[in-house]
């Protein structure tokens, strides 16, 4: 079968390997029709792995596909049904797990695409306890970003901002994948939605996904456009994944009170903090990592509901690093899927 595996940092091949035995007891084996590319993807691209692994590895940390067979002590899976796979290789045995933490899972072997071999291949084994049935009508290509793109979004504003109907919030980067779930998810109950991007093509596509205010952050100040908007109160919640480059300029947004939720640091790791402005703001500033296998099923119920993905490109095994180069080049509007 084949499979797309990084062989040295920036260089990935497409190699002809075994295919997996029958699954054994307790797992199912999924034929893989959908990869989408997160920036997970590229920072193993690029050798930022955060652990030690070995080459060759298997790509892709977000996939759905079709099951191809199910092993002994497999319920409720058939083959042909549509699944999409949580990709921490979580232990299923200690608190976090036995709560439905699975983020916080205490024994985590790896994150598929990441630390250990991923979804860009043809066939995969996994787990039964790990896959997750895909709702009748949900196309498997926008099923695809529900693992981490939509799940992120929902453990973030839900979860942990506890966004409400009727509150305002900054999302930025709402041109990338898990900025314009944000967007959809925030307008679908209600939100005032205030967005930055980077270029001033991207402005009409964040308005025509709901956004009510759209700010090209190369032209103008973002915190200064939002206290204008906002008649200087701030807005309720920031959805924060950018990092260095914005995170002081989002606690300036917020109201007092107001939740600041991150899940990313694209820009850089590192800021400073002024802790005064914290403390007498009253700001809330909340982390958040991943998503549990709840928030996938949740984040499937809004896609059978007609909530879906904006999908920027799809591409073939064979352009995977094409794909990257524009992820990299952050020319990308939403999702970009590798298809099989």
């Amino acid at each position: 079968m084949r499979a797309l595996t990084l062989v040295a940092d920036r260089k990935v091949e497409l190699a002809d390997v075994t295919a997996p035995a029958a699954p054994s007891a307790g797992e199912v084996q999924i034929r893989i029709r959908a990869v989408a590319l997160n920036h997970l993807d590229l920072w193993s691209y690029r050798g930022m792995a955060f652990a030690k692994r070995k080459m060759p590895i298997v790509v892709g940390v977000e996939a759905a596909g079709e099951i191809a067979a199910v092993g002994p002590d497999a319920p409720d899976l058939h083959p042909g049904d549509g699944v999409v796979m949580y990709g921490a290789l979580t232990c299923g045995a200690c608190k976090a797990c036995r709560e439905g933490r699975d983020n916080l899972c205490e024994n985590v072997g790896g994150i598929m695409g990441f630390h250990v071999d991923g979804f860009a291949r043809d066939l995969v084994n996994m787990p039964a306890r790990l896959v997750i049935p895909v709702p009748k009508g949900v196309a498997l290509r926008d099923a695809a970003c529900a693992p981490i793109a939509f799940a992120t979004v929902q453990h973030m504003l839900f979860d942990n901002a506890r966004l409400e109907p009727g509150e305002s919030v900054l999302v930025h980067a709402g041109g990338s994948g898990i900025g314009s779930v944000a967007i959809k998810m925030a307008k679908a109950i209600g939100c005032t939605v205030i967005t930055t991007v980077g270029d001033d093509a991207k402005t009409e596509k964040a308005q025509a996904l709901g956004a009510d205010h759209v700010i090209n952050y190369r032209k103008d100040r973002f915190e200064g456009v939002v206290r204008k908007i906002t008649a200087k109160r701030g807005v309720d919640v920031v959805f924060e994944h950018v990092g260095a480059d914005t995170f002081n300029g989002s606690l300036l947004c917020l109201k007092r009170g107001g939740r600041l939720v991150t899940c990313g640091s694209t820009s850089g790791p590192s800021t400073t903090l002024n802790l005064m402005q914290l403390f007498q703001q009253q700001y809330r500033i909340i982390g958040s990592f991943g998503a549990s296998m709840r928030n996938i099923r949740e984040s499937l119920a809004k896609m059978a509901k007609g909530l879906l993905p904006v999908i920027d490109m799809e591409v073939a095994l064979a352009d995977f690093e094409r794909a990257l180069a524009r992820m990299e080049s952050r020319q990308v509007f939403g999702k970009i899927l590798v298809a099989f």
